[in-house]
């Protein structure tokens, strides 16, 4: 994103609690991955993240959503509950969006894995200051510890009760 300004960017306190889930709250985090009910105009449940969410996400008509982390994980959940249903380390973090297709009867999940973008440049960069890249480096600067670089496509099958 263009922030227009130097700065230095950290993890929130982890006094700032989670919107819905008030146990999370010793968790120092970047982002949450929120599911809103359009109905209410509220949030439904929330899943607090060390990074920021930067992936899309794709529900699909089973009640399951996928989302992608900067850390690297391609997570299931429930799309009424929020639970963890499955993860998958992927080699690098999750910018981009989960996708979904058919071919000969069989559904196929797919995820495009590589950090980049302004949460990357420290790592990309080899940069340490941590007001560099607009504050990012101080932002992510434990990033590099939980990923790394490069580019990876991973796919799924899923079981045919899944569908």
């Amino acid at each position: 994103p263009y922030v227009g300004a130097t700065l230095s960017m950290y993890p929130a306190p982890n006094s700032i609690t989670n919107p819905v889930n008030p146990d999370e709250a010793d968790e120092p985090r970047l982002g949450t991955f929120i599911a809103w009910d359009a109905t209410k105009g509220e949030i439904k449940w929330s899943i607090a993240e060390p990074f920021s969410v930067w992936s899309g996400a794709l529900a699909t008509a089973g009640d399951v959503v996928f989302y992608g982390t900067l850390e690297g994980y391609l997570k299931a959940v429930d799309a009424k509950t929020g639970k963890e249903l499955y993860r998958f380390k992927t080699p690098s973090g999750i910018i981009g969006n989960v996708n979904t297709w058919t071919h000969d009867d069989k559904q196929y999940i797919g995820v495009l894995s590589g950090i980049g973008g302004w949460a990357g440049i420290g790592m990309a960069a080899g940069l340490t200051d941590p007001n560099a890249g607009l504050g990012a480096v101080g932002a992510y600067k434990s990033l590099s510890q939980n990923t790394q670089l490069g580019g990876v496509l991973t796919l799924f099958a899923l079981p045919d009760s899944a569908l």
